[in-house]
């Protein structure tokens, strides 16, 4: 059973226990033997399924309702789904990551047309904003929209985008040329479907998601299509980040928490020499470490997520950090989880050789490792300025 006394920390208010509880048990019905055979389908499926029960709800903003999103339900669906399983917590996040920009500064419209059908699992979303020749350096795209009358035309190319070839709607950021770099970047709401944009390869990976290659070649939207000012597209994905960032760190440690429970059932059932494996003091210290990291990685992510939810205007410094940590260290939980199962670690299709494969990606997404260490130290030298 998964320590949960983490709930009873002060980040926390009862409507956030509620919903973690009833998640999990959600999904312990709902999540169990989930079919990998066709990825995109079950995506569609798991979609459908949040959807209906409701989970979707918190994905995004509601158009009647406009309040903000709540980060630490965020975080909480997240670690819950990805403890049950990692396209679970995929198909959650990409609802949210893909329509955050229309949370945060879409238009009453674009709010009502999109939000409405991705909160009720009606129709997908994605996010995209890499590009090859960019990759983390955002202010370096090259795709461009330009204004044609009453449209844009849009041109280049975009690639691992997670959802790409099954969204409905695409967050699409190209350059509209206001000023060189970071400045000259404007943010899109994009159907499929459109003439002039085709899925040009499909991505595999280690851990099966659907990922692809986007072009667009002379691709028509209506200047309605704009999310927020032209011009702020570089702040808007930040922002974007600013919040999903955190749920990032949320879902690696979800996949940690699974890893230690692995770990020690594993530990306590398998006998060594007439006795538990967990008797002998190496495998205690592997233990004692996994149990650290994952409370550790705990207060990170939900000192980010309150810190969000409380008023912050911008949490990129603990966003960064529970990122970094949260998702570095779940690797080294992960592995430890694998080494104590000896060859039944690494047979495919077990509990820990999936989480093996699951994790290696959350340290390059929405920020790579190194990535988020650069924007730790420039924080720390800001602050130590008094910046």
């Amino acid at each position: 059973m998964v320590d949960k006394s983490y709930l009873d920390w002060p980040f926390f208010e009862d409507r956030h226990r509620d919903l973690a509880a009833q998640l999990d048990e959600w999904a312990a019905s709902e999540l169990a033997g989930i079919d990998y055979s066709d990825t995109d389908q079950t995506c569609r499926d798991l979609v459908a399924a949040l959807g209906r029960d409701g989970w979707l709800s918190h994905s995004a903003v509601d158009p009647d309702a406009g309040a903000p999103l709540d980060v630490r339900s965020l975080c909480l669906i997240r670690e819950t789904l990805a403890r049950h399983d990692g396209l679970a917590d995929f198909s959650f996040a990409m609802q949210g990551l893909g329509t955050g920009a229309l949370s945060l500064f879409g238009t009453d419209a674009q709010k009502t047309e999109w939000l409405t059908q991705t909160r009720a699992g009606k129709a997908i979303s994605a996010f995209a904003l890499t590009e090859p020749q960019s990759g983390s350096d955002v202010a370096n795209s090259t795709m461009t929209a330009v204004q044609d009358g009453a449209d844009f035309v849009l041109n280049g190319e975009k690639t691992w985008i997670s959802n790409g070839g099954i969204a409905d709607v695409y967050t699409l950021f190209a350059r509209t040329g206001e000023a060189p770099g970071a400045k000259g970047l404007s943010a899109f709401v994009v159907p499929a479907g459109l003439p002039g944009f085709e899925v040009v390869e499909r991505l595999d990976t280690m851990a099966p998601h659907p990922l692809a290659t986007l072009r667009f070649t002379d691709c028509r939207i209506p200047v309605t299509a704009l999310i927020g000012d032209r011009g702020a597209g570089f702040k808007i994905a930040m922002s974007v980040l600013d919040v999903f960032r955190s749920t990032v760190a949320a879902a690696a440690l979800g996949f940690s928490r699974r890893a230690l429970d692995e770990a020690l059932n594993r530990v306590t059932t398998r006998r060594v020499q007439g006795a538990p494996l967990f008797d002998l003091q190496m495998v205690q210290g592997h233990i004692a470490d996994m149990a650290l990291d994952v409370d550790a990685a705990a207060l990170l992510v939900y000192r980010a997520a309150w810190a969000k939810d409380s008023g912050a205007p911008r949490v990129t410094r603990e966003a960064a950090m529970a990122k970094l940590f949260a998702t570095d260290h779940a690797q080294q939980v992960i592995d430890k989880a694998v080494q104590l199962h000896g060859g039944d670690g690494v047979k495919s299709n077990e509990t820990v050789e999936k989480l093996y494969r699951e994790i290696r990606a959350l340290r390059i997404y929405e920020g790579a490792s190194d990535v988020q260490r650069v924007i730790i130290a420039r924080q720390a030298l800001d602050a130590m300025q008094g910046g």
